[in-house]
């Protein structure tokens, strides 16, 4: 039996140094996953969101709403981004998305309280997800026992003696159990597409290099267009399998409610599946092998996952995050299918997280056909 040669080892060793050497792209998938992953988990996640969008309703000008207000801001976690007069507003924020909580502060708050009759702050949460509200909601009603300490001295101190002055009502809106499944759920459906459909044709063009049947499909009378979409239909097809099998064990298992259209619901899948095929695609006609298709997608998919709102409260996130977040497809389905699913929002709800989408599909369409190799050749 022959000895171990040291040099036979070193002669294939700089034989796989040479190889990973020409093949850069794995080489930087190698270093680029675990960085990005220490850069995101590191910077971007935040498990306790604060200075969230609120919605602030006052009708009551006395100092104390005054002092609840500057007590809501001082704690952190609520950002006035809206002053409303109207209750019809009020719901229109919370049913877009485009705050977290709405304040109400009634009319002749400071009056019933002076009376002694402990007049109630009414704080309403967006609990689609409950892991972003539940910590706001826990220090909006410690702000209640203390937020007023200061201002009921004197002739009024009796009014802060044993229970608070004033009672802080809160509803859970969409979600008031705070069952996670209902959050979980429906964000799976988005996270299942975007892993299996993005990686299932990104190996559409590459599978037909390594086999060596490139050449009968360039020698075929079609155009890029046709064998795109020839291409992408069968897994558009495959997507809705999958849309079917999550929804019905959504509503027959997790009794998930479907509070909005079907038909809506249905549609925007569409225009999601249809983007993320494409995506699919164009990554395949930048590889030049499955194992190059199916780590770029990988690249993509770890980022929608973290940053899209799916793993970690998207409003928790550092402003740079949420930029970055903005830009992957995930991040607008997840607000619209949970939003037609537990909101019951209709078109005009769900218009500003649906055109992105449509956006990113036609941008994406017209690199992919820049791209598609027209000879073996191309690059």
């Amino acid at each position: 039996m022959t000895r171990i040669s040291l040099a036979r080892i070193g002669a294939v060793l700089v034989k796989e140094l040479i190889q990973m050497k020409r093949d850069r792209l794995t080489f930087a998938m190698m270093l680029g996953v675990p960085l990005m992953q220490l850069f995101l988990f590191g910077f971007a996640i935040n498990t306790d969101p604060k200075d969230l969008p609120t919605a602030l309703a006052v009708a009551d000008q006395s100092r104390f709403a005054r002092t609840l207000t500057t007590a809501l801001q001082n704690s952190g976690y609520f950002r006035i981004t809206h002053v409303v007069g109207s209750r019809a507003e009020v719901e229109r924020l919370i049913a877009t998305g485009a705050v977290s909580f709405a304040v109400t502060i009634p009319d002749g708050f400071g009056r019933t309280l002076l009376r002694g009759q402990r007049p109630q702050l009414l704080i309403e949460a967006d609990a689609t997800d409950p892991a972003a509200a539940s910590n706001a909601v826990a220090a909006a009603v410690q702000i209640g026992e203390s937020a007023l300490a200061r201002d009921l001295i004197g002739p009024l101190a009796a009014l802060n003696a044993g229970l608070p002055s004033f009672e802080t009502v809160v509803h859970r809106r969409y979600n008031p159990e705070g069952i996670t499944q209902y959050n979980i759920v429906p964000g799976l459906l988005g996270v299942i597409l975007t892993l299996t459909l993005v990686m299932m044709t990104a190996v559409a063009l590459t599978r037909e290099l390594e086999r060596g049947t490139m050449e009968n499909l360039l020698a075929m009378p079609v155009k890029p267009i046709e064998v795109m979409l020839g291409k992408i239909a069968p897994y558009i097809g495959v997507g809705f399998v999958q849309v079917v099998i999550v929804l019905s064990m959504a509503w027959l298992v997790f009794d998930v409610p479907m509070i909005g259209s079907l038909a809506l619901l249905l549609a925007v899948i569409l225009l999601f599946i249809a983007a993320l095929t494409m995506l699919g695609y164009t990554f395949s006609t930048v590889a030049r092998t499955q194992m190059q298709a199916l780590q770029m997608s990988v690249f993509f998919f770890l980022p929608s996952l973290m940053l899209s709102g799916f793993m970690f409260p998207f409003r928790g996130m550092p402003g740079w995050a949420q930029m970055l977040g903005e830009i992957i497809p995930l991040t607008y389905f997840l607000r619209v299918v949970r939003g037609i699913m537990l909101k019951g929002t209709g078109w005009n709800e769900i218009a500003h997280d649906v055109w992105p989408l449509g956006v990113f599909l036609l941008l994406i369409a017209f690199v992919a056909l820049k791209r598609y190799r027209t000879t073996l050749d191309a690059a």
